[in-house]
């Protein structure tokens, strides 16, 4: 499934967002995109040029009726110079270009602290905002015009982060924190995936980058740190009360009540994102009954398991969660 197929089935068939690396919507991702199109110039021009010339020399020297032994050249010094000459002079070239967009995608961090804390999981994405606290999964918030210091970390295996509008792609390693920068330019969602092979559901390990104005963003960041009121209606109740007897709780934590393990996402706003299972599929009560009834069924191979749960206890539990705002 290309990204674009996979974005409109988690929105239910409507285009979201065009994903392509020369849709790039930072500096970074920008930089990378300019030494593309000169790399491809320069590698088309000596492609046509060698071209031309084999075509020419194919022509002009080839061998007709009569002709006796090709004069043998002992070497043209001129010539040899300046086919040594000019590619040196394009590879150096290219090579300043190269270590400039480097620089423009990864500059020096020095005693710079991440703005957010990146940790990949097989296989959904975990979000921590040192400064505030907040702590979220799947869907990153961003303030537009910043420029933000993503650590890159990894819960088990080697993941892969990358968002192709918005830049580079950063390896998650297990043990080794990486870092990357990230300057979104433009308000909107952006969408990516995990980029390197890191188990049976790593084709559904989709990222969602949420770029917002900054005072919007302040908001949510300011929301965030709020427990959710209470479940009022009965069913909401119910669930809750499932919530903690069905073993859920073991996994994941919910700010305000006694869920608080951290093996699975956090769910204190579920309510609140787009999609579920990490950008599989929307964010309603019918796709999360379905969820927690058989995530198998929708991711399989995934590591939450099927508690064997009734219908009614699925929606029960589904409707609690819905009410997480």
């Amino acid at each position: 499934m290309t990204m674009t197929n996979a974005v409109m089935s988690a929105m239910g068939g409507q285009m979201h967002h065009h994903t392509s690396v020369f849709n790039a919507q930072t500096p970074q991702a920008q930089s990378i995109a300019n030494l593309f199109y000169i790399d491809l110039a320069i590698a088309a021009v000596i492609f046509l040029t060698v071209t031309a010339l084999v075509i020419a020399a194919v022509i002009r020297f080839r061998a007709r009726p009569g002709d006796g032994e090709p004069y043998q050249d002992p070497g043209n010094p001129k010539l040899e110079t300046l086919w040594t000459v000019v590619p040196a002079l394009i590879l150096l070239f290219l090579l300043v270009l190269t270590a400039r967009a480097m620089f423009i995608v990864n500059p020096p961090v020095g005693t710079r602290k991440p703005d957010v804390i990146v940790v990949a999981h097989q296989w959904w994405w975990e979000y921590r905002y040192p400064s505030s606290g907040v702590v979220t999964a799947n869907e990153l918030h961003m303030p537009a015009g910043t420029n933000w210091l993503l650590g890159i970390q990894s819960a088990d295996v080697i993941h892969d982060f990358w968002v192709p509008d918005l830049g580079a792609k950063m390896d998650a390693i297990p043990g080794h924190p990486n870092v990357l920068w990230i300057t979104p330019q433009k308000t909107g969602t952006y969408l990516g995936t995990c980029a390197e092979y890191c188990g049976a559901e790593h084709a559904m390990m989709g990222i969602r980058v949420i770029v917002q104005p900054p005072e919007e963003f302040a908001q949510w960041e300011k929301a965030q740190l709020h427990a959710p009121a209470p479940p009022v209606a009965a069913a909401a109740v119910r669930g809750a009360g499932l919530f903690e007897e069905k073993t859920c709780m073991n996994c994941h934590n919910i700010a305000g009540t006694k869920a608080r393990a951290l093996v699975g996402p956090d769910l204190t706003h579920l309510a609140d994102r787009d999609t579920i299972g990490s950008n599989l599929i929307a964010n309603n009560l019918t796709n999360l009954a379905q969820w927690i009834a058989d995530p198998q069924s929708l991711k399989p191979g995934c590591n939450m398991p099927n508690l064997r749960l009734s219908g009614a206890e699925a929606e029960d539990i589904a409707v609690y969660l819905e009410s997480l705002k």
